[in-house]
């Protein structure tokens, strides 16, 4: 890997007091996390705006970055996420999945249906980890599988605290097609849904995604990327009636997952 070319005696590259940690390097993944929230493209005026940093240390750190291949700069001048991000992210979602396998089993252990988690990637919703359902009829979905929002409970969950104008943009991207009659095909349509999701707490995929299956998810707080959990099964047995008492077991690994997610040690 290249080595940086900024001097180790910058006041950049010293432990900051308030975390013990290297500044330069908590502001070097600062400007990748905002480069990512701004679609993966910025140019330096609009991170110093951002983030507060001047533009002479904004460079000196992109430079860096770009010389790592984490970033790279287009002929425009502007700057985006570098291919290199790519084995990193494929790695992290791999082994998020690997750690929310514990949870996602007892998910299954005590509401008897099929466990899954998602991600949302981009405009896209994609699982990276199931636990199979006892039953001998049972949802399964392969990981890796990459559906559109609109027509997921995973999907609602996720986007239930978008504003109203990036989930209308967001649809406009992707199209809402109809995966079955009673998927949500319009804007307005989805927003009361995830208006009802920020009511009550969770989300529904009643038939929406496949006829005969019925979904309940929630969003696991405070996670390091948007991501979700939910069970899945026949609509007969995941029911109005049983989602009273799903949806709190649901709600409570998924608090206990944010926890192992973010490293902490529960109180």
């Amino acid at each position: 890997m290249p080595t940086s070319s900024a001097s180790t005696t910058d006041a950049s590259a010293k432990p900051t007091a308030a975390s013990g940690g290297v500044q330069s390097l908590e502001r070097a993944f600062d400007l990748l996390e905002r480069m990512a929230d701004a679609g993966g493209e910025v140019g330096l005026s609009e991170l110093s705006a951002a983030s507060g940093l001047p533009l002479p240390t904004i460079h000196r750190l992109m430079r860096t970055l770009v010389a790592c291949g984490y970033v790279r700069q287009q002929p425009n001048r502007r700057y985006s996420l570098g291919p290199r991000l790519i084995r990193l992210g494929e790695s992290a979602s791999r082994l998020l999945g690997t750690w929310a396998r514990p949870y996602l089993a007892r998910l299954v252990e005590e509401t008897g249906e099929t466990a899954n988690m998602a991600l949302l990637d981009g405009d896209e919703i994609v699982y990276v980890a199931q636990v199979p359902s006892k039953h001998s009829m049972r949802m399964f979905t392969e990981v890796g599988r990459r559906v559109l929002p609109h027509s997921t409970g995973v999907g609602k969950a996720l986007l239930a605290y978008t504003p109203a104008d990036e989930v209308r943009a967001l649809l406009a991207r992707t199209g809402m097609p109809a995966a079955t009659e009673k998927t949500i095909t319009t804007p307005e349509g989805f927003l009361e849904a995830l208006e009802k999701v920020r009511k009550s707490g969770y989300a529904v995929d009643d038939n929406e995604q496949e006829i005969g299956v019925r979904c309940l998810a929630v969003s696991v707080p405070n996670s390091p990327t948007a991501a979700a959990i939910s069970i899945s099964g026949p609509a007969g047995r995941v029911t109005e009636a049983v989602a009273e008492s799903f949806v709190p077991i649901l709600q409570g690994v998924a608090a206990e997952l944010s926890v192992a997610l973010s490293n902490q040690t529960p109180a």
